[in-house]
């Protein structure tokens, strides 16, 4: 496996949208080619089809070799920021936050100081993570959207870094070879009482003058002409410049869309002739959680686990959301839990820190008050053990993410104790319970009421980390990234929140997060 590990993955000219055989690890092996391109063409060997920033449209096919350790290591990056698009516009956060936090995500994740390597994991990442995620409709539909979100994002940031002639997303537009026809001088100075009436349009005379206007066909700027963002004649929508953005992103949206299309179609051949190699990282990618908790290890200042049988109990109360509060609680009221439980609340633990040893002790203490230890050790110690990946095929698994359980298997009423309260619970159980958590105040649990009914559960969730750690934004050292994403990260962020309240003592109400020295196999 070491030395699987150490080969490399060659990405050559004739690969597809994804890895393929032409992607291998023991070297270069001849195979037939597979559409990668919109139009389903080998388009040449170049990284990147723009030398503007790090805008690209991802058209020709990337020429280089990674090895599997970058292979995971790129997509990953890129993965963390796309969800963390997804993350924000749960949110809802205003454009400017948007952009703000976008680009410090950006800088983390897919940081170059040289222009030629930022290429490179660029648009590697893209290829990779694009054929990790063309398998199935669902995929292809929420990678389309992060994507299109970041690739607006670059070029709306290309436009407003380029000079007073837009400069830079003229550079785009030529080396991409976007075909607009440019309106005239004479037309410009006909319609310019008409263009300039547009909203937002040029302020000024001499603004109007410096400001080129393209003409497109309206059906191509609809996204403008819905806004009222262009004047439209004779079928026809004169654009400015600057506004261009919004045509290029609907052109690019168009072409990814169609390349995962065509990808979807040979996924299976090219996973099954890599079953050995990046056959299981592509089709476990989704799975992946990069936030974090997991495999973050809960630590006191003495160094050891802090997150034990013994001290689980008094950090469900204080840090665990919801979700994982309600199977706490039927675990110490049933002294048992049914399958779907045991496996979301095993993973969440496992994720926050609790070894295999203390995952078996604390279940085993729990379940033994209706059973013996010989029947809990038959009937569940091999669960325990197979998701710490010491049993089967010793896969090491990730905690789930909270669309893995708002979209699971729902819960037997009164049975089964798993799944997500703010999606599976009616509106008169969920409000009697935050009445009896006392979580915030009568208006905060309006709030949260409102965003269930409206079937925002993640929003609500995040309403219910807001209203339970005041002022969290402000506290130094707490990641709020994936809460109401993922309930190991609510857990993370709250642990670090009442650390820091706290002092920074190792007790039960207030231990330290230890950085995870990386991310495990997915489900």
């Amino acid at each position: 496996k070491a030395s699987k590990r150490s080969r490399t993955s060659h990405i050559h000219s004739r690969c597809t949208t994804f890895p393929n055989k032409s992607m291998n690890v023991a070297g270069p092996i001849r195979s037939r080619p597979l559409p990668l391109s919109a139009d389903g063409k080998d388009t040449g060997t170049s990284v990147g089809s723009s030398s503007s920033n790090d805008v690209d449209m991802y058209l020709d096919v990337p020429s280089f070799e990674l090895s599997l350790d970058e292979f995971e290591e790129y997509a990953l990056a890129r993965l963390k920021v796309l969800r963390k698009i997804e993350e924000m516009k749960t949110r809802n956060l205003p454009p400017e936050t948007f952009r703000t936090q976008l680009d410090a995500s950006i800088k983390a994740n897919l940081p170059s100081t040289q222009q030629k390597h930022k290429t490179k994991l660029d648009v590697a990442s893209h290829f990779i993570l694009r054929a990790a995620y063309c398998r199935t409709e669902d995929l292809r539909r929420w990678f389309l959207a992060q994507e299109c979100r970041l690739f607006r994002h670059r070029l709306e940031n290309l436009s407003r870094s380029s000079s007073t002639n837009n400069s830079g997303l003229r550079e785009f537009l030529a080396n991409n070879d976007f075909d607009l026809d440019p309106v005239s001088r004479e037309e410009k100075e006909r319609l310019s009482d008409k263009l300039q009436k547009v909203p937002g349009g040029p302020t000024s005379p001499g603004e109007f003058i410096n400001t080129q206007y393209y003409r497109v066909p309206f059906v191509q700027a609809l996204e403008l002409v819905s806004r009222r963002e262009c004047y439209v004649e004779n079928g026809q929508a004169y654009v400015p410049l600057a506004r261009i953005v919004s045509i290029v992103a609907a052109k690019f949206r168009v072409a990814l869309s169609k390349s995962l299309a065509l990808a979807a179609g040979v996924f299976g051949q090219v996973a099954h002739d890599e079953a050995s190699r990046i056959g299981p990282l592509l089709k476990s990618m989704n799975s992946q959680y990069t936030g974090p908790g997991a495999p973050n290890a809960v630590m006191g200042t003495d160094g050891e686990n802090a997150l034990t049988a013994a001290t689980v109990d008094a950090l469900a109360d204080q840090s665990m959301p919801l979700c994982m509060q309600q199977l706490h609680q039927g675990l110490k009221r049933d002294h048992k839990l049914k399958h779907q439980g045991r496996l979301q609340f095993g993973l969440f633990l496992k994720g926050a820190g609790m070894s295999l040893e203390e995952h078996a002790l604390f279940f085993q203490r729990e379940f033994t008050r209706i059973m013996t230890s010989e029947q809990f050790n038959k009937s569940y110690s091999y669960s325990i053990r197979h998701m710490h990946g010491k049993e089967g095929k010793r896969a090491s698994y990730t905690p789930y993410n909270c669309m893995k359980i708002i979209f699971g298997n729902p819960p037997q009423s009164g049975v089964e104790h798993h799944g997500c309260p703010y999606k599976h619970f009616d509106d008169q159980n969920l409000s009697a319970l935050l009445t009896k958590l006392k979580i915030g105040s009568v208006a905060d649990r309006d709030v949260i009421m409102s965003h269930k009914k409206d079937g925002n559960f993640q929003l609500a969730c995040a309403k219910h980390f807001e209203v339970s750690h005041p002022s969290a934004t402000s506290v130094d050292g707490v990641n709020l990234d994936g809460v109401g994403n993922h309930p190991n990260a609510w857990f993370s962020a709250s642990v670090s929140y009442h650390n820091a309240k706290n002092g920074g003592g190792a007790s039960s109400s207030s231990i330290e997060l230890k950085q995870g020295q990386g991310v495990a196999m997915a489900m």
